[in-house]
């Protein structure tokens, strides 16, 4: 570690920019008083500081499973960690409002499926599979990643305890690659969520990126410098949570891959577009028709990554637009993640009515893994004060949340 931990976070400040895209008086509250509970909670006088964003899937919506692509970026929302190692290998996490998680990393796994201290041993347990050294550290960390919203705050606490134990234990040589896939593992096996690689992956690069899930045990990842400028993300949360969602959630993947199976493979990239169609009728029977719809979405939400990572490259505003517009109607219709079937409970598509009202040239789309959660609406800057104050009419102050692209992922500063 060349790096020393910090006696005070003041000289942070300079950081700023890059993680939330402007500095502010609030963020320089927030950590120092992350960095004051931190010392009063375990009792030590300085720390070393990391940061996890939040993400937001502009493209792709559940493709990453069965080997499709996404277009994601990380946001300047995060779960920020005062850290430190201990020798006794025990890992002490206290999370802002929560009680202290305690994990032996020598001991027997007896965390409860589906809680933090669960993520935590996964993590830990990735590591040691993967060849990597662990180690014990405390941590105080306080998190603005709003939880079952579809901006991943799992995902970013992993990835959070990912990089912590490379930068203590492993000289920061674990990759990015490795990080997500790790953090994946510990939330597919310990946390007891299927989840794809989109999220951890997102996170643990940073920026604005095409990912390609279509090789196993590789991800694809290829940085877009063309960020729209005049527009902005914003996202508003719609009421509902999608954390008691899992059997919702997990159908999708699940349906596109026996879909897969019917036509002998694994996932669906495996089957090409045209054989997908050209073979559909022989495999029809066997199908539901929501399998077949879902995996239609899959295929032509690919070709809609395509042209959207296109259409940055060539500065082309409208097509990237229409491509985010398009990938909106898909899920509501194809994909069908935008409320549970039979519910009259129905806050992703009142949101996405709402919003629509006031977007003039914008577009929006269901964000992440549906049912509830989030909306992300891509708005004009010229018109973003209109719509944002129009929209706070229907929902709290807190749950409109203008996004910035953060440039860099999960970092121990």
């Amino acid at each position: 570690m060349l790096k020393q931990p910090y006696e005070n976070v003041e000289s942070l400040e300079n950081r700023f920019l890059e993680l939330y895209g402007e500095k502010t008086i609030s963020q320089s509250k927030r950590y120092n008083d992350a960095f004051e509970c931190f010392k009063r909670y375990f009792n030590v006088n300085n720390a070393y500081v990391a940061s996890s964003s939040g993400r937001v899937e502009v493209c792709g919506n559940h493709t990453d499973h069965n080997g499709g692509k996404v277009v994601s970026c990380a946001i300047s929302l995060d779960a920020l960690a005062m850290f430190l190692p201990t020798s006794d290998n025990i890992v002490v996490v206290k999370s802002e409002g929560y009680d202290p998680i305690n994990v032996n990393i020598n001991g027997d796994c007896i965390e409860k499926i589906g809680t933090s201290s669960a993520l935590v041993r996964g993590v830990i347990e990735g590591f040691k599979d993967k060849g990597n050294k662990v180690g014990g550290f405390i941590a105080y960390v306080t998190s603005n990643v709003v939880g079952g919203v579809g901006i991943s705050s799992s995902a970013s606490f992993e990835v959070l305890i990912s990089e912590i134990l490379n930068f203590l234990y492993n000289d920061g040589k674990v990759s990015n690659q490795e990080k997500a896939v790790i953090s994946q593992y510990a939330e597919n096996k310990y946390f007891g969520k299927p989840c794809g690689l989109l999220d951890q992956t997102a996170i643990a690069f940073g920026g604005l990126n095409k990912l390609d899930f279509s090789v196993k045990g590789d991800i694809g990842v290829t940085k877009i410098e063309n960020i729209p400028s005049d527009y902005t993300f914003v996202l508003i949360n719609s009421g509902g949570s999608h954390a008691d969602l899992t059997d919702e959630y997990a159908s999708i993947p699940r349906e596109m891959f026996n879909v897969a199976k019917a036509y002998g493979k694994d996932r669906l990239i495996e089957i090409s577009e045209n054989d997908f169609f050209s073979e559909l009728n022989k495999h029809a029977n066997e199908l539901t028709d929501r399998e077949i719809l879902r995996a239609t979405h899959f295929y032509e939400e690919n070709n809609r990554v395509d042209n959207l990572y296109n259409a940055l490259l060539l500065n082309d505003t409208a097509t990237f637009l229409e491509m985010i517009r398009l990938s909106g109607i898909s899920s509501l219709c194809k994909l069908q993640n935008c409320y549970v079937s039979g519910s009259c409970f129905q806050p992703i598509p009142k949101a996405l009515s709402i919003a629509g009202r006031y977007l003039k040239g914008g577009v929006n789309r269901v964000h992440g893994g549906g049912f509830a959660g989030s909306i992300l609406n891509v708005v004009k800057n010229t018109d973003l004060d209109d719509f944002i104050s129009n929209v706070k009419k229907f929902y709290n102050d807190t749950d409109v949340v203008p996004l910035k692209i953060r440039s860099v992922g999960t970092i121990v500063l």
